[in-house]
């Protein structure tokens, strides 16, 4: 079994390669396009209309009597959860670059999520068929922003200009594709005098860097004293040990909208990328007892929630009982073999592979599922050892860490309300909401006290029209989104100290809080602190550990409504000094004066706001370059750097203020009349000086 996501930036060919791997194992007989709406994992009506994946989504099949699971992701930055949620799953990946573009800002993103996950990784240079892609650039580029070794096991073959094959250097033969077939059938044919010398060389240098990384290799060119007859299988073991360590990076190339190299890339998958046994060692604790990771819940009209599961050990059987490591049991009715928006029933899946399991309720992504309480128990008793320790850790706190079960959600960048039709919908919108948002952890739903509306946050515009349109289609209510606002955070100038005291009587009980505490700027570290001087030590050391524990999360959650736009509070801190807590008080009252009073001192203190920053990449002919450096100096914009790209295009990075970048793109096309694109990604939060942060209010309030 092979488990591989495929990861690319925008546009780089992710959807069709996968078309092409489904139709050359037998598993379809078509050939699916993006642009003709049929292909097999983009089967949201959204993703079929705009061309573009936004789901990921599995499909397996059977190649060379392996079985592999492949996940194909989103390219834009607005879904890179779903990303996130996939590289979960699988134990390798395979990274699709456009050989006319190299490495872009995108592939830079999830190419870092990779080495999160520590993926082993596969290259392949796509769209080598037009004119200015460039194989050597590719590499270059590798080397240069990824900081990594590429190794190219493939070179281009050219005949007048165009791609007509690939060079396999390790075999020294050509490789044909027969174009009556679509590129299902292909010869190889030992290469001539010229091209097999440059080869010879390039299998050289390909050892030469190998055999300085693997042992084994090494030592079989010292016994033969050269390098001309070394066995190739010697060389793939070396490729492959050295690949599974993440020194090198195998790149292969090709077409895959021209049917070229997409075999030879299922080949290098199996050759190259980990069996699930040779990973996870981390899950041996659990012996042969069933453990996995629900890594993505999706909604199906007939069978309800579906939740795709990892098996990581033992088998998973339908009917099957499971506890989440939260301690909810769940029964598994149905297991569904994944095959994008298809399903066929099975009755099990083994260790290593990928299900659709129909029955949990409460599964979220992220969960590890195991089969009971005390294979959960014997496993952490297990982890604890190993670990030297023999203190009892806290449970989620051990599993958190060893088995990085924490999903990073990133933080909403754009904000708007949404309205039901009419009231008569607002429970369906509700319910609706909460399975999209199930599915999806990186949309944020909150409730907002003030204005009485429900207020989404998104990742950016795309996500949020996406949003829109499958509430439409999926559960057929037509909402009203708001005027789109930016997600502005605040923070402090100077410190701020004050005191507060809640004095009332609930149901004869008199609950009685006074505190006294400064808020204070403080940029990493703790948020909460007591105050450390003898007399404040004297006083607090009276308050029992549950009661400060609600102190501290009614001064957190005073922390996420700032007083000027009611944004989260940017590298704030809160010391205690003073705490006095009447005989009898409710927990839940000590929370509510906490947050009261750190709300009393943030009112008089000097609050100011903070923009996101959003970093762009602008690929560019040369002659536009001057007319869209001037639009960006309107912009409040600062230029990083510009680079070519190949003779004709100019690449520019630059930070701007996310208020400046309204349809910024459909902008940059019409100054470049449709030659330049643009990729942008968030960056990071600025001061706003006086002038701008008044007409940010204004806005904020409708009344600019």
């Amino acid at each position: 079994i092979r488990n591989i996501g495929i990861l690319a930036h925008i546009d780089g060919g992710k959807t069709t390669t996968t078309e092409r791997m489904l139709f050359y194992s037998g598993k379809t007989h078509v050939l699916g396009e993006v642009h003709h709406g049929n292909t097999v994992t983009d089967f949201l009506v959204q993703e079929r209309e705009r061309g573009i994946t936004i789901c990921s989504a599995a499909v397996s099949f059977d190649w060379r009597d392996h079985r592999i699971n492949l996940l194909d992701t989103p390219g834009h930055i607005d879904f890179t959860m779903e990303v996130e949620q996939s590289l979960a799953a699988v134990d390798g990946t395979v990274v699709i670059l456009d050989g006319s573009a190299g490495v872009e800002a995108q592939t830079v993103t999830v190419w870092n999520q990779a080495d999160r996950h520590q993926l082993p990784r596969v290259v392949f240079v796509n769209k080598m068929d037009k004119d200015n892609a460039d194989f050597e650039g590719c590499l270059q580029d590798l080397r240069k922003k990824l900081g990594v070794v590429p190794l190219p096991i493939q070179l281009p073959l050219m005949d007048k200009g165009k791609l007509a094959g690939i060079i396999d250097i390790i075999s020294g033969t050509q490789v044909i594709f027969d174009r009556n077939s679509q590129g299902r059938l292909y010869n190889k044919v030992p290469l001539a005098d010229a091209a097999l010398m440059d080869a010879q060389d390039r299998l050289y240098e390909l050892i030469d860097s190998l055999s300085g990384m693997d042992d084994q290799l090494a030592q079989a060119i010292i016994e033969a004293d050269s390098m001309d007859n070394i066995d190739s299988k010697l060389i793939f073991q070396a490729i492959r040990a050295c690949t599974m360590k993440q020194q090198i990076v195998p790149v292969l190339l090709g077409s895959a909208y021209k049917n070229i190299g997409v075999q030879l890339l299922m080949d290098a998958v199996l050759r190259y990328l980990p069996a699930p046994n040779e990973r996870n060692q981390i899950y041996d604790c659990f012996g042969s007892d069933f453990v996995g990771k629900v890594s993505k819940v999706t909604h199906d009209k007939q069978r309800g929630p579906l939740s795709l599961i990892r098996v990581f050990r033992g088998t998973l059987k339908k009917g099957a009982k499971i506890v989440t490591a939260k301690g909810t049991s769940e029964s598994i009715q149905r297991i569904y073999a994944p095959w994008a928006d298809e399903y066929r029933e099975v009755s099990s899946i083994g260790a290593g592979n990928i299900g659709l399991c129909a029955g949990p309720k409460s599964t979220v992504t992220g969960d590890l599922v195991v089969s009971n309480t005390t294979s959960l128990r014997n496993a952490f008793k297990k982890l604890n050892a190993s670990n030297g320790s023999e203190e009892d850790n806290d449970l989620d706190e051990v599993l958190a860490t060893k088995l990085s079960l924490q999903t990073v959600v990133p933080d909403a960048v754009y904000f708007c309300s949404i309205e039901p039709p009419s009231s008569a919908y607002q429970v369906a919108l509700d319910n609706a909401l909460k399975e999209i948002q199930r599915e999806d952890p990186s949309l944020r739903v909150t409730y907002d006290e003030t204005t009485m509306q429900t207020v989404l946050g998104g990742m950016g515009k795309l996500h949020l029209e996406i949003i829109k349109s499958r509430i439409l289609t999926e559960y057929k209510i037509d909402v009203d989104l708001g005027a789109l606002q930016i997600a502005y955070k605040e923070t402090l100038e100077e410190p701020c100290r004050g005191s507060w005291t809640a004095e009332k009587e609930i149901a004869g009980h008199k609950q009685f809080v006074r505190m006294e505490l400064t808020v204070h700027a403080m940029k990493r570290g703790e948020k909460f602190h007591l105050d450390n001087s003898p007399e404040a030590q004297e006083n607090l050391k009276l308050i029992r550990p549950r009661q400060m524990s609600y102190v501290k999360k009614g001064s957190m959650a005073a922390l996420e409504r700032g007083p000027k736009l009611g944004g989260q509070l940017m590298d704030v801190a809160i010391t205690l000094h003073n705490l006095t807590i009447g005989k009898g008080t409710a927990d839940t009252f000590i929370m509510a004066a906490t947050a009261q009073c750190v709300r009393h001192v943030l009112s008089s203190a000097n609050v100011r706001l903070m923009e996101p920053i959003m970093q762009l990449e602008i690929v560019m002919p040369s002659e536009y370059l001057n007319s869209i450096l001037a639009d960006l100096g309107r912009r409040r914009c600062t230029v990083l750097d510009v680079t070519s790209r190949g003779h004709q295009h100019k690449v520019l990075r630059a930070n701007a203020p996310l208020a400046e970048l309204e349809d910024y793109s459909s902008e940059v096309r019409c100054i470049s009349s449709g030659n330049a694109s643009v990729s942008m990604e968030p960056n990071g939060y600025v001061l706003l000086n006086e002038m701008d942060e008044e007409s940010a209010i204004r806005r904020a309030h409708g009344l600019e």
